[in-house]
This record gives C-alpha cells, structure tokens and sequence, in this order.
C-alpha cells in the first residue's frame, strides 16, 4: 500500500504545477500563493485531526518552534520563486531546476547534518545534475524572449535553493514534534509570509481581479498539494525514507507529461536525454 501512496504523492505534486500555471496566466503570481496557500494550510490542518496530533501543540520546545518557523519562511521563500518562475517560463525547464534541489540537499546534508554520501548517492547526485544542465541549454533559456529573459531562471534557482533550506531547518525542527503537526505549523508561517508580501508590495487589490475560472485552478493546485502531502506522510509512515523520496521526485515525469498535453510544450532530444539522466539519477538514490 505505501508503494501506491508514494506514487500517489509524486501523481499529485506533478498535477500541482500544472494546475498552478492555469491559475496564474493573468493572475499574479505572489497573490495566487497566498490565495493556494489558505487550501494548503486547511488540508494540513485535516491531516492534524485525522492523525490526532493536535493536543501535541502545547508540547513543543522552544528549539523546534525557531527551526519549524525558519522552515515555512524557506518554504514561503521556495513558493513564491517557484511560482513566479512558471509564470515567467515553460514548465518543462522550470520543473527540472527546481527538483535540482535534491542535489543541493544532499550537499547541505553532508555538510551540516554529517550525513553520508555513498557511491549510488554521489551518482545519483552527478545524473541530475548533469541531466539539468541538458535541460536548460542556453538556446532554451530566453522562453518568453520579449518578455520575460532568462528571469525564469533566477527564479526557479531559488526556489531550489530555498527549498533545500526547507528540508534541512525541516529536518532538524521535525525531530521534536509529530510530522503532521509540523507541517500544519510551517503552513501557517508560510500563509503569514505570502500574505504580507501581498501587502508589501501592495497587490491586495489583485486578490479581487483573479478570474474565477484561474481561481478555480488555484484553489485546485492547492487541493492538490494536500493530497500529495496526504499520500506523502502516509507513505512515510508505512514505509522506508530511502525509497518514498526518491519515488516522489519522479514526479517530474508526471509535470513534463502533462506540460505538453496541456500547454504543447515539447523537449529536445537534448533536453530529451537530460530527463532520462535525472530519472536515472534519482532511481539511483533508491539504492542503499
């Protein structure tokens, strides 16, 4: 069953850009995050009651709040860029810098965590890399060339970066309290920070000129990344780390796949041969 419930989580986390790219053709991005956000946010807190860990709250240390609340600003901070990035960019170039960051956290890991990185991890790690690197050739890199540049880029690089903020604060912060509280709790910290960079930048009359039907596809992304994290968490609890987060990651597939029934967005065999290097990449990760 966990094998199901972790494919049922990269399924689902791939539908998710998918859908948010719908969602955010006129609306803008920073307001559609903090609008996906308040579904993201009720779905965790669901996940808290049917887990039963909410009377947990009153338990938690000092230590585990400062990491859990640096975790949901990293993970605001990953939102925000991601979301802008697919604005600016094709999907099939934006997904693939963005899943870059299990390189990254790999490095953070070893670096500060002193994890180890045996031969199957530091293949792993090279694959992707290099297969990002195919995917992103500089001929591809002016998506939008009249209006958006290589922003894109920028973009989708932190929101890999911050995102291996998220699992490495996550992963320390996690420690001391039940995972779905903790997610339920770094939500609400990213709820509070996508609403006030609405405000900062003062796009809280953007709110009421989302089109009802992008706002239908936001709320949809949103739905859709609980029921990922529903799967997630449900995977995790069944079955080994080792082989859900790999699995999850191949959620890539799902995105590219839909990317191009959806918005026609076709690979070159370059780009072709950098996909099958990140999914050799991250099958290798699934090798103690």
């Amino acid at each position: 069953m966990w094998i199901m419930m972790a494919f049922g989580s990269a399924l689902f986390a791939g539908i998710t850009s998918i859908l948010a790219k719908c969602g955010i053709q006129k609306s803008d991005s920073t307001v559609a995050t903090a609008v996906r956000t308040i579904v993201v946010l009720i779905f965790s807190w669901v996940m808290v009651f049917v887990a039963g860990s909410q009377s947990q709250i009153g338990l938690i240390d000092g230590k585990t709040w400062l990491f859990l609340i640096l975790s949901g600003l990293a993970t605001g901070g990953s939102w925000l860029c991601y979301f802008r990035a697919l604005q600016l960019g094709d999907i099939n170039k934006v997904v693939p810098v963005d899943k870059s960051s299990v390189v990254l956290t790999i490095l953070l890991a070893f670096i500060f965590l002193h994890e180890e990185i045996s031969l199957p991890k530091a293949i792993g790690v090279v694959l992707i890399g290099v297969g990002t690197f195919l995917m992103i050739e500089k001929k591809d890199i002016p998506a939008k060339e009249n209006k958006s540049g290589n922003r894109w880029f920028f973009y989708a690089a932190g929101s890999a970066v911050f995102a291996s903020l998220t699992s490495i604060l996550g992963k320390i912060g996690i420690t001391g309290v039940e995972s779905n509280l903790g997610t339920a709790i770094r939500t609400g910290v990213v709820l509070i920070m996508a609403w006030l960079m609405v405000y900062v930048t003062g796009k809280q009359h953007a709110v009421k000129e989302i089109p009802r039907k992008e706002l239908g596809f936001i709320a949809l992304s949103g739905l859709a990344t609980g029921a990922s994290w529903l799967c997630y968490y449900r995977a995790l609890q069944e079955g080994p780390a080792s082989v859900i987060v790999p699995i999850d990651k191949l959620s890539i597939l799902v995105t590219i796949l839909f990317s191009y029934i959806v918005f026609g967005e076709r690979l070159s065999k370059k780009s072709c041969a950098g996909l099958a290097a990140i999914v050799a990449g991250t099958l290798v990760l699934l090798i103690p």
